[in-house]
């Protein structure tokens, strides 16, 4: 990703947010820490997940105006997925679970090498993009 694309905002409708699930489960911590490592990576940026689901425009239109969404959900219940969706953002989603990667929700302990599986998953889908 060049240096200018890493840089833009989202209103310029060039930048790759990140919108993860952060629950309560084990399987959704990772998510978060996994996302949270690809954005200091110059990846993408974070944005709200919250944001979404509480229809503030802001959000909303910068999800609409960016080049790509990376969707990250903890679990098979999608909640992140569905934020957007509800709120008729279904175009240029990457979306990943971490369930569907072989981690279960409930009895996945948090470690680097958890995340780092993670993290290489979002880097795969985003090259492919």
């Amino acid at each position: 990703m060049t240096e200018e694309k890493k840089q833009k905002c989202a209103c310029s409708g060039s930048a790759t947010l990140i919108f993860s699930c952060s629950g309560a489960a084990d399987t959704c911590e990772i998510a978060d820490r996994a996302s949270r490592e690809i954005a200091r990576r110059g990846c993408a940026v974070m944005s709200y997940l919250a944001g979404i689901s509480e229809n503030i425009s802001g959000f909303i239109v910068s999800a609409r105006g960016a080049e790509r969404l990376l969707v990250v959900d903890g679990c098979k219940m999608n909640c992140a997925l569905n934020a957007l969706k509800e709120k008729g953002i279904n175009d240029n989603i990457i979306h990943l679970t971490v369930t569907d990667l072989g981690f279960v929700k409930g009895k996945t302990k948090l470690s680097e090498t958890v995340i780092k599986t993670v993290v290489c998953e979002m880097q795969k889908k985003l090259v492919e993009f």
